[in-house]
């Protein structure tokens, strides 16, 4: 057990702040998170987290996975004040942080994302998770005898047939995930090499994929890259421009942090004003 001290920071409001499908809330306070093949009970009271892994399994990945070491308070400092707006938006949203997931997990959610809703969202990767995914994580199962899946590798998602993801509730969406994934696992696309590039030369070659789109390449560079200037347009954060900011979001004025205004906005709106 790991217990550290945190300021920023909320379970309940990352959980439900449309970026991680696969965090589950087991009780007050309580949440199991799944990243790839790892798993993590957690735990927060006030500014107190309680890891449920070694200082070693800490330091090696969830320290860096629930980005605690970016000062997220420094960000909120930066709101101008004279924008009621997002102060509140900011108010409401205070702990959210951009969590740093693995791209091909990212590429994948966010392709199943289109047009839907996050409880769907959920349940299609958990589908596809038990499908083709290695059972892993067993000491962290969340109810007795429940399995708990890693998420699929390309090369499993792209032995797949289109009818047997449309079996995962995907609909018109798994056209798009066979394709990506074959691009990947036949060597035809390299994640690794989009890991290396700057936000407009990610979210450019994002857009090459099929099925990927203006808001899914700014959502995958922001979760998936942790390119915190990408700003996902989507329907609520649409609704939000159009009411507050007519001539458009004040990006110079927040260069480099827009990605982690956009959760606060996105949130906001969400969760209902």
């Amino acid at each position: 057990m790991v217990k550290k001290t945190v300021s920023h920071f909320s379970l309940e409001q990352i959980c439900d702040s449309g970026q991680c499908f696969r965090m589950e809330k087991l009780g007050e306070g309580a949440f199991l998170v799944l990243a790839g093949n790892r798993g993590l009970r957690i735990r927060q009271e006030g500014e107190t987290l309680e890891f449920d892994c070694t200082e070693e399994e800490f330091l090696d990945f969830w320290e860096d996975y629930f980005d605690l070491k970016t000062d997220y308070g420094a960000f909120l400092e930066r709101i101008d004040p004279r924008d009621r707006y997002l102060c509140e938006a900011a108010r409401r949203g205070w702990g959210i942080r951009i969590l740093r997931q693995d791209l091909w997990e990212m590429l994948i959610s966010f392709l199943i994302s289109q047009q839907n809703h996050i409880a769907r969202i959920r349940r299609c990767i958990g589908n596809i998770c038990e499908r083709y995914g290695k059972a892993a994580c067993a000491e962290k199962e969340s109810k007795p005898g429940e399995k708990l899946y890693g998420f699929p590798s390309p090369d499993a998602l792209a032995q797949a047939s289109e009818e047997e993801l449309r079996d995962c509730n995907l609909g018109y969406r798994a056209k798009y995930v066979i394709r990506a994934a074959k691009a990947v696992a036949e060597g035809n696309y390299s994640l690794e090499k989009i890991k290396t590039m700057s936000y407009p030369e990610a979210k450019a070659a994002l857009l090459e994929l099929y099925g990927v789109g203006e808001k899914v390449a700014d959502c995958i560079c922001l979760f998936g890259l942790h390119h915190l200037e990408a700003f996902p347009v989507d329907t609520h954060i649409r609704q939000a421009l159009e009411a507050h900011y007519r001539r458009g979001f004040p990006k110079r004025k927040y260069r480099g942090i827009e990605g982690v205004l956009q959760q606060y906005i996105f949130y906001y709106e969400l969760t209902g004003r």
